[in-house]
């Protein structure tokens, strides 16, 4: 039932909600169950927080990777078998590079062995959260017709993060870091052009589509949005710009034009918005390989400790953060 609820690529679903009061500001098809590609990596990532947090692991333990592991597809970092990790270097690998090899060793490593025992913990955790249409199978959303989600429950776990661990939602913006004097970029675009935007993740397969989910701040409301299923990634960005200005709208805060991006492959031109989506007239210029897409390194590596760049790996300020409650083919993004 879920694969056959899942065929929607290029048609799309999205979400927004106030990260503080969880209030529903917009959706369109949020409950229609889609594909969540590298998506699959937040709640991975959700896990390794919550073990963090319960002293379980720690930051600096070195994972293992396994056969199984450095075998997934792209996007990965070309993890060789018999080497290790830290949880820390995982954690940043997801975040950036949307790692698949990264996220399946996590997985093992959490999941006590086994990336299929970690899958129904996954599942599990999503229930407990109210995350109803989700399922899991695997750690780093490679392609699975059983693995299936929807808009609403992704901003349901995007709160979760945010709300529930605080202290490690700083990860999410780190726009690069280096992994054996490699520099990995973080693939998420929204970074770069929307002011306000401090975090999430990408995600693609053929099957799913473009997907994001972007939280941004403004003065005091942080927005979450979620776009899944968009055709191309200007496309995508440019809806979740809209459905995110149309939220903050809401909350009596002004729209902002699109900020210049770092990235030298992507140029941006903004005018005046005449209402409505899509009426900002911004354009997004970018080179023919998608900007998620991450190719495997060709030749084997010895992995050291993770090396910070400058301020690679930034702190968010407290009042970028919510109280913290207690309570295709491959995946390329």
């Amino acid at each position: 039932m879920g694969s056959a609820r899942a065929q929607y690529a290029g048609h799309i679903s999205s979400f927004v909600m106030d990260a503080r009061t969880g209030a529903v500001l917009s959706q369109s098809d949020a409950d229609l169950q889609r594909y969540p590609a590298s998506l699959t990596k937040l709640m991975t990532l959700y896990l390794t927080f919550r073990a963090l947090e319960a002293h379980q692991i720690t930051l600096d333990q070195e994972v293992p990777v396994s056969i199984h592991a450095s075998m997934q597809a792209p996007s990965k970092l070309g993890l060789v078998p018999g080497t290790r990790l830290t949880v820390e270097e995982g954690i940043l690998a997801l975040v950036t590079k949307s790692a698949n090899d990264a996220a399946c060793s996590l997985g093992e490593f959490l999941g006590g062995g086994d990336e299929v025992r970690f899958a129904q913990l996954m599942t599990q955790q999503a229930r407990a959260l109210g995350m109803t249409n989700t399922t899991f199978r695997n750690a780093s959303g490679l392609p699975d017709p059983d693995q299936v989600t929807t808009a609403h429950d992704l901003g349901i776990l995007a709160q979760h993060l945010i709300n529930d661990f605080p202290q490690y939602y700083h990860y999410f913006g780190v726009p690069s870091f280096y992994f054996h004097r490699h520099l990995v970029p973080n693939h998420d675009p929204m970074l770069k052009i929307y002011a306000g935007a401090d975090g999430m993740k990408t995600g693609y397969t053929d099957a799913a589509g473009r997907n994001l989910v972007t939280s941004a701040i403004r003065g005091n409301v942080r927005l979450i949005g979620v776009v899944l299923g968009s055709s191309s990634n200007a496309r995508r960005s440019m809806e979740m710009a809209s459905i995110l200005d149309d939220g903050f709208a809401s909350e009596g805060i002004a729209p902002q034009p699109l900020m210049h991006p770092v990235a030298p492959r992507t140029m941006m031109i903004a005018s005046a918005r005449h209402g409505g989506r899509f009426a900002h007239s911004r354009t997004l210029v970018a080179s023919s390989r998608p900007m998620e897409v991450a190719d495997a390194p060709t030749s084997p590596r010895r992995f050291g400790r993770i090396t910070r760049h400058g301020a690679s790996v930034r702190m968010v300020s407290a009042h970028h953060v919510a109280t913290h409650h207690k309570a295709g083919r491959h995946s390329r993004g």
